[in-house]
């Protein structure tokens, strides 16, 4: 006949023997076998990896609180998530009794639950103490091929976030190839966190500063009086429904150079304009009209830009290319969105305060392929290329 024991007996035996004791001592002060004990032991599963001293205990007990402002969980913490447990409160209930939210009680009961489910908030603790004092290997430390496709991915300018993505994207069925982003940064900022190559931390976009929004109608005898404001701009450009609708805008380096950027807003296509000598109106207009005219209509329906000089000949540019130019608000870059996130990819290329004129028409276009070649979380990870590729076999 199997002796029953009362519900708290194993509770208590995963105390005694986390604070210490021994299995054997343990199990004898539960009214236990020594038998017992250990099945009890082996059962909980998650302690099976627990180094053990001389004499049955823990080697190492793990203390009852974490230090002042600790994000890991004390054992009081745990106490409570096994009394909620017991009592049947969801995780959100038990959450807001300790303070924590939902998602944290549940990665704790997942993570230290014994095999058969059952919740030990010693052995829960135990667990997790040993865990953080058992030194981990780093991906990228042990393993050369992520390093490196983390190296190419980050030399075309994709950031650590994006490479996250596409790691699970490409390898969702080895955990060896996935890193988180924090982990890249990790490996970039402190030299000995990884193997990744040290200049890779210059190529980071975070050390930019904001763009200053150009001035709007300077001048009483504005040029654009007749001009499309966006307040007039149709619902489905704003909706991004209907393809073929741009934004644009310069990005200027030093001496006054230039070079234009339009972005298709449903697909994130960018084209860029060479303005080698100048960013005038007429300069400007021409090169507008020679890159966009070789896009079919229906992929060229309107173009949405701040009240810059350089678009002074809009109408000119309308006719040409039988489209429609919006003009933003006066200081208000966030109209033009897909063109303000663009420029702040592109600054990885062209870096503020650089000369932006030694920049060939053949650089534009390896730029601008890589770019589009880029996967955007945006477009569910796929690329402006093949979203515009779509469009034109539709077409």
């Amino acid at each position: 006949m199997v002796k029953s024991f009362p519900p708290n007996a194993r509770t208590e035996f995963f105390d005694l023997v986390c604070a210490g004791m021994s299995i054997i001592a343990a199990a004898r002060r539960v009214g236990a076998t020594q038998g017992t004990g250990r099945n009890w032991w082996a059962q909980s599963g998650r302690m099976m990896t627990v180094s053990m001293g001389p004499v049955g205990g823990l080697s190492d007990p793990a203390p009852t609180a974490e230090g002042p402002g600790g994000r890991a969980l004390n054992l009081a913490e745990r106490g409570m998530i096994q009394m909620g447990r017991r009592s049947g409160l969801s995780y959100a209930r038990i959450g807001e009794a300790i303070g924590r939210d939902k998602s944290v009680v549940w990665r704790e009961v997942n993570r230290n639950a014994s095999a058969d489910g059952v919740y030990y908030a010693s052995v829960a603790h135990t667990k997790a103490h040993q865990a953080r004092r058992r030194p981990k290997p780093l991906k990228l430390v042990e393993d050369e091929a992520l390093c490196r496709l983390i190296g190419v991915w980050m030399d075309d300018g994709w950031s650590p976030k994006l490479i996250s993505s596409m790691l699970v994207f490409y390898f969702a069925d080895d955990q060896t190839m996935q890193v988180s982003h924090e982990t890249i940064y990790q490996a970039l900022y402190v030299q000995t966190r990884g193997s990744l190559r040290a200049d890779l931390a210059e190529k980071l976009s975070l050390k930019r500063k904001q763009r200053v929004p150009h001035a709007a109608d300077r001048h009483k005898n504005s040029p654009y009086k007749e001009a499309f404001k966006i307040s007039e701009r149709p619902a489905s450009v704003q909706d991004r429904a209907v393809p073929g609708h741009w934004e644009g805008d310069l990005i200027i380096g030093c001496g006054g150079t230039a070079i234009g950027t339009l972005v298709e807003r449903s697909t994130r296509f960018t084209i860029l304009l060479h303005l080698p000598e100048d960013h005038t109106a007429d300069t400007v207009a021409a090169a507008m009209i020679r890159e966009m005219g070789q896009l079919p209509d229906h992929l060229r329906r309107s173009i949405t830009w701040d009240r810059g000089s350089e678009l002074a000949e809009y109408a000119r540019i309308q006719t040409a290319l039988d489209t429609t130019l919006y003009f933003c608000d006066p200081h208000a870059p966030w109209q033009r969105g897909s063109n303000e996130n663009t420029t702040r990819l592109l600054r990885f290329w062209f870096e503020k305060g650089s000369d932006l004129s030694v920049h060939t028409p053949e650089d534009l276009r390896r730029v601008a392929a890589k770019l589009n070649r880029r996967p955007r979380p945006t477009l569910n990870l796929e690329t402006p290329a093949n979203r515009l590729n779509q469009l034109l076999h539709a077409a």
